[in-house]
């Protein structure tokens, strides 16, 4: 069995942060997802949830309409609202990649879920985590 998902889509709104009574860090936010048919255009809006480190990270750099790539699995919930049961689809992040060219040195970088938080660079530089020296342009 396998249950592995593969997102490319825009944020529709500013990724909502909130904490478990454990202390345990969770961002939940929707990405606009483009499906095309011969007649027009449509997007599918999926739910995304992300935990610990991972969901510091999107709080910290995703922004209603940027684009990104997320990784991770499909969860199906079950709950029941007014004697009806209901079911609940939404994708549990792994890892997350922002693909805005013009983010600062965090574009193109991918987040996991059990990766620390990097700092961000000052503004106008590149922060060189390998020990090289920024390009010059």
């Amino acid at each position: 069995m396998y249950n592995k998902v593969f997102l490319i889509g825009r944020l529709t709104h500013d990724p909502e942060a909130r904490s478990t009574s454990a202390g345990i860090m969770v961002s939940r936010f929707s990405l606009a997802v483009n499906r095309t048919s011969k007649r027009d255009a449509e997007a599918d809006f999926i739910r995304i949830v992300a935990w610990r480190k991972l969901a510091e990270t999107c709080n910290t750099y995703l922004r209603k309409g940027k684009p990104v790539a997320v990784e991770g699995r499909l969860q199906i919930g079950v709950y029941e609202k007014n004697g009806q049961q209901f079911q609940s689809a939404e994708v549990v992040a792994d890892s997350m990649q922002m693909l805005d060219t013009k983010a600062a040195s965090s574009a193109g970088t991918t987040y996991r879920a059990d990766q620390e938080i990097p700092a961000p660079a000052p503004e106008g530089r590149v922060s060189a985590s390998s020990g090289e020296e920024p390009a010059p342009f």
